[in-house]
């Protein structure tokens, strides 16, 4: 094979006219003689691209005829994270890739330019090249690949026979509310309110139109065909001559601001955009596309697929794998391991290692743990007794079992010592005892460990942690193990028989089944449940969990007949069936009943589902089939997915895992990935940005007058330049991928005085002229805990509206992006309790106390009804916060960490601290109170009254059947959190940490006595809040000295 290396003696990146410039030294054929080629120098819009330029100069040399055409050949580079990328895509600028040395390397094309290309922006996207996932030399994985191509290329082909209306709901859907609250009255005679909807028309296809838009007037019921023939005549009376049926079914009703379509037959009232306009007492702006615009947009996409796939499946259904005859194995063989070997083990020469094993169930231990024999040496061992036996037959093995090993290192107890710990963890590795397709595993295998260790981990064997090795082979601790054969042919699990138990009736079932998923169950409780497995079926479905945990795993029997009883078993609701989800329940068949409940709500939990996708064993399963189905056929959830998973593609334990998925994802959504991409590029943008403002303030921190001027005329200037520019504009909003960003209005544009520097960009709506949009990059933070809470207020706010309590939340949106990087939407219209007291007064340490400050605040920007809707809009948010606020114990609860916006509504932001984490100092904790609950909020929900308790009392109820909402879904908290256990998130490690939900909701105690503790909460909020002042006032203080 002939492969040349360009030489890139120098490149300039950035210059006013943003070129590229680079020089041709050499170019070398391998172990061939050396070629010299003249110096050029390219402009962005240069005729000839390098790599034409290149293929020019190499027609004068000796045997360039061997080389063959010119489009099989690409440029190879080693980029920044120090991969070999493949530069397919030669639209691509040098500044965008960033090779990490100025090499370029001529390579051979080995597949067709369209497939090629392909690849080469799947990897580029998903920030992991697809060789690399080709040189991983595991069966599992190339089966899943092929697996995942063939369904990915039949979901194109239907995509291709889609309708455009199918298209258009599959793609830009808009939110739904839930049907139970969707009941608002004009507030005269009780009857559902009339809307007052502004329709605007696409100025693209209208040769005269109202700047304004046309007003029409129609009942809530009104479905959006209704409102659109309406609009039509109201529009053609006044503006066109035309016949109005020259222009029925032209149309489609947009949401004005963003790319939501109205295409269903739900009434208006129900679409989440109309009802929050007609709360905000807003008139709901919408716009009358032309189909021919749509139909532009559907054809783009469809053409893009007939780029990379054909019409008819290239390749044929993978052949079903050929029946095996299944062995019989004694009920008496136990199950066995070898020790082989261990090495590079991190122990001190003194100390003797062994090694603990132990067969696993989700966290059940089922049967007591092998220990080797004690080794000594530097860092390879031996063990004399290498055979560990297990007090469990082969054939009693389930099918998830898990074998997990801890080496550790013995120390001879020190004298004085007050500690009889002599026993120290060095090194962790987990395997499952099946292998994906089911067979027992058989012959060598070297395990590569983890050396961090959880805390409190029973034995030092950790079960929850990741059946992955150790990616970082080079200075892992590696345990060399064998598996033995029990027989001439493969073990595979046998098929479950059918059976079914008997049937009684107890009364102690009922109190067992309504305890919360942290609650452990006795022995005698577990006999009972299974006993009366029938019984739970037929009166306590929601009961499934508990039953599950009552199975005695180590029996197959048992195990045959709960595959019997799920087949029978009632359908759960979605919020039942997550708990099923989480590590205790490792049962395959458990996990595809539970993946068949999850039809509604996805994009509630998605957060959560990719979390358990770490609890899988295997790649291909139930739960990635379903939420590659569920994306490729819902683009905003797909938009998630991607986001969700390449957020954490950099850590080693899933990365192989989320690479494949989201390989497979691309696939299946081709047209997406060029959306998606511009996105990245984007966000690559904002980071390099934000490096260069660190670095700007790192330089002057001496003069921070002159830091603030400089550095922000440097990221002015920077962004001003057409690479970024270019870049930066007229992409899908990360938040939201419905919404389109046109350009950056640069002069608002600013970073924030925080640690990080936080970037505060303001983009120009391109569907809405004159409307923008705040978005907040941070980069050296990690939003995934922000996130998870926000996606729980987001819940809450559900639940509340579910029983027609709107508490008004403001869940802004806030999305993970990177390792330590993402994005945060900027609420419009709002600022801190810190500013707003801080503008009323010229002493900031007085700031604080004044009381008036608020409402004053308010009264300035709404007057009349407005300020009666406002205060309103204000009491309702803080009774919601204050509530959530409790229930989450969310800390570092200061001035600047709530907002008001100016039309009334209360929010929190930035929560850091969860779960009863409050910051203390010296020792001393900071906060006292169990929410924030002051008097100046007391003096705006009295509109400034002493004494009015009626609207204190409304405060109250609200407060009070807000936390009732909350404890009857207790359960459905616990578990959102317990799925998350695994994420890393720092304040939820452990299953102490949910315990403070448990606590916060009183879930042992009756509804009396639970509102009772909170009332008890509520008065020490009220009568302690002074405390919070002190905070707030010296928070005041420390910011005005800042400044």
């Amino acid at each position: 094979m002939n492969i040349f290396y360009l030489f890139i003696i120098h490149i300039l990146i950035g210059s006013p006219r943003s070129r590229v410039m680079f020089a041709v030294s050499h170019v070398y054929q391998w172990k061939h003689s050396l070629w010299l080629c003249s110096a050029e120098a390219l402009h962005p819009n240069s005729s000839s691209p390098p790599f034409q330029l290149l293929w020019k100069q190499a027609q004068s040399f000796p045997l360039f005829p061997s080389l063959g055409e010119m489009e099989s050949h690409m440029f190879e580079c080693v980029n920044q994270a120090a991969v070999h990328e493949e530069l397919e895509d030669e639209t691509r600028r040098l500044c965008d890739i960033r090779p990490f040395l100025p090499v370029l390397k001529l390579v051979t094309r080995n597949c067709g330019r369209a497939e090629r290309l392909l690849d080469s922006k799947i990897g580029v996207l998903i920030s992991k090249g697809l060789h690399e996932l080709d040189a991983i030399n595991d069966q599992e994985v190339k089966d899943f690949r092929s697996k995942m191509f063939r369904l990915s290329e039949e979901r194109m082909q239907q995509v291709q026979m889609m309708t455009c209306t199918e298209w258009l709901q599959a793609c830009f859907s808009p939110q739904l509310e839930p049907p139970a609250g969707t009941a608002i009255t004009d507030g005269l005679n009780d009857r559902p309110a009339d809307l007052k909807i502004i329709i605007h028309f696409d100025q693209s296809q209208v040769r005269v139109c109202s700047p304004g838009g046309e007003t029409c007037i129609v009942p809530s019921s009104c479905v959006p065909s209704e409102l659109m023939e309406l609009a039509l005549k109201k529009w053609l009376t006044t503006h066109g001559p035309e016949e109005e049926e020259a222009w029925r079914g032209q149309y489609v009703l947009r949401v004005s601001h963003c790319l939501e379509f109205l295409c269903g037959d739900q009434p208006l009232i129900q679409y989440k955009y109309i009802r929050t306009c007609m709360q905000a007492k807003e008139s709901p702006r919408l716009t009358l596309v032309h189909t021919s615009t749509v139909k532009a947009m559907f054809d783009k996409e469809i053409s893009t697929i007939g780029a990379v796939v054909g019409r008819k499946s290239s390749n044929p259904p993978l052949p079903l794998p050929p029946k095996r005859r299944v062995p019989t194995v004694s009920s008496v063989i136990s199950f066995k391991i070898v020790l082989v070997n261990g090495s590079k083990v991190n122990a001190e020469e003194t100390a003797k290692v062994q090694v603990r094993a132990g067969l696993f169930h989700g966290t059940e231990l089922l049967c007591k743990p092998a220990v080797s024999s004690e080794s000594s040496g530097r860092s390879d061992h031996t063990w004399k007794d290498s055979t560990l036996e297990f007090d469990l037959s082969v054939c009693d093995l389930p099918r998830m079992t898990r074998l997990c090993f801890a080496i550790y290192a013995v120390m001879d107890k020190v004298k004085k010592q007050k500690s009889t710990k002599n026993h120290y963890p060095i090194a962790w590795v987990n395997t499952m005892v099946f292998d994906y397709k089911g067979q027992l595993k058989t012959g060598d295998i070297i395990l590569h460990c983890w050396s961090s260790f959880p805390d409190e981990l029973e034995e030092m064997l950790n079960p929850i942690g990741t059946i992955q090795t150790n990616p970082y082979t080079e200075n892992a601790t590696s345990l060399h193990i064998n598996f033995p054969e029990y027989s001439s042919h493969s073990i595979v699990f046998p098929p479950f028989d059918k059976g079914r138990g008997g049937k009684k009736f107890h009364i102690e079932l009922k109190e067992i089944m309504e305890r919360d998923p942290l609650s452990q169950l006795c022995e005698n409780e577990k006999d009972l449940i299974w006993t009366l497995r029938y019984d739970c079926r037929e009166n306590f479905p929601q009961s499934l969990p508990k039953l599950l945990l009552s199975v005695k795993w180590s029996k197959h029997e048992d195990m045959a007949q709960l595959q019997a009883l799920l087949q029978i078993w009632p359908k759960l609701s979605p919020r039942d069936a997550l708990e099923l989800l989480d590590f205790n329940y490792p049962d395959q068949y458990v996990r595809e009943y539970a993946v068949g409940c999850l039809e509604e709500e996805l994009s509630q939990y998605l957060l959560q589902l990719v979390q358990v996708l770490r609890y899988e064993p295997y790649y291909d399963c139930a739960l990635t089939h379903f939420l590659l189905e569920r994306a490729q056929g819902n683009r905003k959830i797909g938009h998630f997915l991607f986001w969700h998973l390449r957020s954490e593609i950099h850590m080693p334990a899933v990365s192989v895992q989320f690479a494949l998925i989201l390989e497979a994802y691309c696939r299946g959504s081709i047209p997406h990935i060029e959306v998606l991409k511009k996105q990245v590029e984007a966000l690559s943008k904002l980071k390099s940005v934000n490096e260069l403002i660190k670095l700007g303030t790192i330089k002057t921190a001496r003069s921070k007058t002159k830091e603030a001027m400089l550095t922000k005329e440097a990221m002015m200037t920077c962004l001003r330049q057409s690479g970024y520019s270019e870049t930066l504009s007229d992409l899908h909003s990360p938040l939201n991928p419905n919404v389109l960003l046109s350009g950056i209005n640069v002069e608002r544009c600013r970073y924030m005085d925080s640690k990080m520097k936080p970037l505060w960009i303001v983009y120009n709506n391109k569907l809405l002229g004159g409307d923008t949009l705040g978005i907040i990059f941070k980069n050296g933070d990690d939003l995934r805990q922000d996130m998870l809470t926000l996606q729980i207020l987001r819940l809450m706010d559900l639940l509340w509206k579910e029983a027609n309590l709107d508490l008004r939340i403001v869940p802004y949106g806030c999305l993970a992006t990177g390792d330590r990087s993402g994005l945060i939407e900027v609420v419009s219209s709002a600022d801190t309790i810190a500013n707003i007291q801080l503008t009323s007064s010229n002493v900031a340490a007085a700031a604080a106390f004044n009381k008036d400050a608020l409402l004053n605040w308010l009264k300035e920007r709404n007057s009349g009804d407005a300020l009666e809707r406002a205060i309103e809009e204000f009491t309702l948010s803080c009774a919601g916060y204050c509530v959530a606020t409790y229930v989450l114990g969310i800390g570092d609860r200061h001035s600047d960490n709530i907002m008001v916006r100016s039309t009334g509504q209360l929010f929190h932001i930035d929560f850091g601290h969860i779960l009863g984490n409050f910051k203390s100092k010296f020792g001393i904790k900071r906060e006292r109170v169990p929410f924030i609950l002051t008097h100046d909020f007391i003096h705006v929900i009295q509109q400034g009254k002493t004494g009015y308790t009626e609207k204190f009392g409304s405060f109250r109820q609200y407060c009070e059947e807000a936390y009732l909402v909350l404890r009857k879904n207790g359960n459905l908290f616990i578990t959102l959190f317990a799925l998350m256990l695994t994420a890393g998130l720092p304040e939820l490690t452990s299953v102490k940490d949910i315990q403070y939900l448990k606590d916060s909701l009183a879930l042992g105690k009756t509804d009396e006595d639970a509102l009772k503790q909170f009332r008890q909460k509520f008065d020490e909020a009220l009568r302690e809040s002074w405390t919070t002042k002190v905070n707030w006032m010296a928070h005041n203080v420390a910011k005005d000295n800042r400044s």
